[in-house]
């Protein structure tokens, strides 16, 4: 057996390759709400939430003009953004609305539950907010039976007000 991992490590943040870094920023800025923090001349940009230095960090620097992978390849399925609660959940949901920005799916995993998009370079994208885990589905061993049903759309939206 190895010995784990520090159960106080996080994910500190992504670094994508894009194609068009004015592109890019404004749908991280725009359309996810993060704020740009600091720009490398016009090859990169990062960007965070809550005034930390980076959460989303793009580049062209080996990517410029270039396409997404082609499917079957290896590489990023999605990079996961883990919201405080419902009510923020859904305030994303409505920002996406209002954009027009599609979503691929939205799930519930009984954990938590994710909406799901791709931004302009093709890079899947989750958000998503956990359920407290005393409310986790767990089978008789007491191991996590996360599931992927239908998300309740309708429902999320109820959390705030069409206004905001």
């Amino acid at each position: 057996m190895t010995e784990p991992i520090d159960p106080e490590v996080v994910v500190g943040h992504v670094h994508l390759k894009v194609s068009d870094l004015e592109r890019a920023v404004r749908f991280y800025a725009e359309a996810l709400g993060f704020e740009v923090t600091q720009r490398m001349g016009g090859q990169a940009a990062f960007l965070s939430a809550g005034g930390y230095h980076h959460h989303v960090g793009l580049n062209t620097w080996h990517s410029r003009g270039g396409g997404p992978p082609p499917p079957g390849a290896t590489g990023l399925y999605h990079v996961a953004f883990r919201y405080p609660d419902r009510a923020s959940l859904a305030r994303a949901l409505r920002r996406l609305l209002r954009r027009s920005i599609p979503l691929d799916g939205a799930s519930d995993h009984g954990v938590s539950e994710s909406l799901y998009l791709r931004d302009p370079d093709g890079n899947g994208i989750e958000l998503y907010c956990d359920r407290p885990s005393k409310e986790w589905p767990r089978a008789s061993d007491h191991s996590l039976q996360m599931v992927t049903g239908p998300l309740d759309i309708e429902g999320l939206l109820a959390e705030v007000a069409d206004d905001e």
